[in-house]
């Protein structure tokens, strides 16, 4: 894993990189490693620009050799492409809906191995650590009205943001993966991944039927940043809080169900139901079945069983029957 750039070639390349955005260039820059959970290499950068704004800035360097040999084990290498993420910024999320961080630039250099994004610094919390139900749903109306703004242009952002395409293919490589692992892991979960992948051929076409649009691809709560007023309590508003999704290395082209079924997963029925009925609500989404949904929540377990060979332990906090729940849900719809 190469290590990070010095400060003067940060410093040389955020002077290219900041003007080009729209932005003055550097004076100063105080740097340091980031807090927040990534698999890529994250700083917190203070800069203090020319025109004198002091902005602070997330910097992520998107390179597969970045990674540690943790990581790389962890992610599917298929999925890799370390310029989606600053096209996504720098093409597709000014015109969506509002909350994003914002863009300040990017340095693709393959060459010189820097494949580096220069986003806003929100101070929020990550959604996972609110238990506020209010502002789950106001993250899944925020989806709803991203989704929307979305899909008009599909064809078109697939391009620029050189999304990942949910087709038939990257539905069934799941299940082929899953296949694969269970077989290497010489436990008994071959056995039920096999029942699983008799049944999913359904499961693929119906997803092919659904609406399509721009996802993020892992709108889990540990990707989505909350800045609200915590001190007050609910019930809140739009202009109350600011919903930032992070994180957008495997935006897709796809259903949007897929981004639902990722946010609502975890929670009991009844608060389900409730982010459900949050992004539905908005005007102009289209109209869906639970049975759709449950569709979409049955693929992202079986993705989640095909994501990392059995070598890789997830850590403790992050560990999740995967199987067992793919299971209940295939059963749940009478697969």
């Amino acid at each position: 894993m190469p290590g990070p750039p010095s400060d003067a070639e940060l410093h040389e390349v955020l002077r290219t990189a900041l003007p080009v955005a729209g932005f003055a260039a550097p004076q100063l820059i105080r740097r340091r490693p980031s807090e927040y959970r990534t698999s890529f290499p994250l700083e917190e950068l203070e800069l203090k620009l020319e025109d004198g704004s002091e902005p602070r800035l997330a910097f992520k360097r998107l390179e597969w050799d970045a990674l540690t040999d943790e990581a790389r084990l962890a992610k599917p290498e298929f999925l890799h492409d370390p310029r989606r993420e600053p096209a996504v910024y720098a093409e597709l999320l000014a015109s969506a809906a509002s909350g994003a961080p914002s863009y300040y630039g990017s340095v693709i250099e393959p060459e010189a191995g820097r494949h580096w994004l220069f986003i806003e610094w929100v101070e929020g919390r990550e959604l996972y650590q609110v238990g506020e139900r209010e502002l789950w749903e106001e993250a899944a109306r925020w989806l709803a009205r991203f989704h929307l703004a979305m899909a008009p242009q599909l064809d078109r952002h697939r391009r620029e943001g050189r999304l990942i395409d949910h087709d038939a293919g990257f539905y069934r490589r799941w299940i082929e993966r899953a296949s694969e692992f269970a077989a290497r892991s010489g436990d008994e979960s071959a056995a039920a991944v096999a029942w699983l992948r008799e049944r999913h051929e359904p499961v693929v076409e119906a997803l092919l039927a659904l609406p399509r649009t721009v996802l993020h691809g892992e709108f889990y709560a540990s990707n989505v940043l909350v800045a609200a007023d915590f001190d007050h309590p609910p019930p809140v508003t739009e202009s109350d809080v600011r919903v930032a999704p992070v994180d957008w290395e495997l935006a897709a082209a796809g259903p949007g169900l897929t981004d639902l079924a990722a946010l609502v997963g975890g929670w009991p029925e009844a608060d389900r139901e409730a982010l459900v009925a949050a992004y539905a609500g908005e005007p102009g989404v289209p109209s869906f079945t639970p049975r759709a949904l449950d569709l979409a929540r049955l693929q992202v377990a079986i993705q989640w069983l095909g994501w990392a060979p059995p070598e890789w332990v997830p850590p403790e906090g992050q560990r999740h029957d995967w199987l067992s729940e793919a299971i209940a849900i295939a059963e749940g719809l009478g697969l």
